[in-house]
């Protein structure tokens, strides 16, 4: 089976990046394939909105990491999706993620399981309205929200890795990556 991980930070080495990869790790140990696709390390540019997509059937836009994760989307398992909170909303770089893949049809998630994760600063600094946005993604998608511990995994860090010095979060990474393979497998 396998699993698609994306981290929507552009800072290599974040707290979200921290949180993914404790969250895939988990998949790992039970055999999973990963795809691992990091907003730190690849570029994804944001739809100009020209409808080459529906018009041909095919993303204008090249050149980019873009093709690779969509084709790893449509032939995955689960789906892990987490983001920083930037004003109170998910990334540029994750919100040209999500615009993109409106080149592969709504459908992209159809029928998979997919987890959220959102850091922030502070406390109430935007992490629900993030999971939302992320969520809602998910849903426009086709994709089944799985939750966390109680829902997607919402974390205070701020300085890079200061999460990695928080097991509690750490083991909600570890939580959700067990809720999504539980349903995955149910639903294979």
């Amino acid at each position: 089976m396998k699993v698609v991980g994306i981290s929507g930070s552009p800072r290599a080495g974040g707290n979200t990046e921290c949180l993914v990869t404790e969250c895939l790790r988990e998949f790992s140990q039970r055999g999973w394939t990963i795809f691992s696709f990091y907003l730190s390390e690849q570029v994804v540019k944001p739809c100009t909105g020209c409808e080459s997509c529906v018009e041909n059937g095919a993303c204008a836009i090249t050149g980019d990491g873009a093709a690779a994760l969509f084709d790893a989307l449509t032939d995955c398992d689960a789906v892990v999706i987490g983001s920083p909170v930037y004003y109170r909303n998910v990334t540029a770089q994750l919100k040209a993620v999500f615009d993109r893949t409106f080149a592969r049809g709504h459908g992209i998630l159809e029928g998979k399981p997919c987890g959220a994760i959102a850091v922030g600063r502070g406390e109430g600094c935007g992490q629900s309205n993030t999971l939302m946005v992320i969520y809602n993604y998910i849903l426009s998608s086709g994709g089944l929200p799985v939750p966390g511990e109680l829902n997607g995994l919402s974390a205070r860090a701020d300085k890079p890795g200061d999460i990695m010095q928080q097991e509690r979060r750490l083991a909600q990474a570890r939580i959700l990556a067990r809720n999504l393979i539980k349903y995955a497998e149910k639903l294979r």
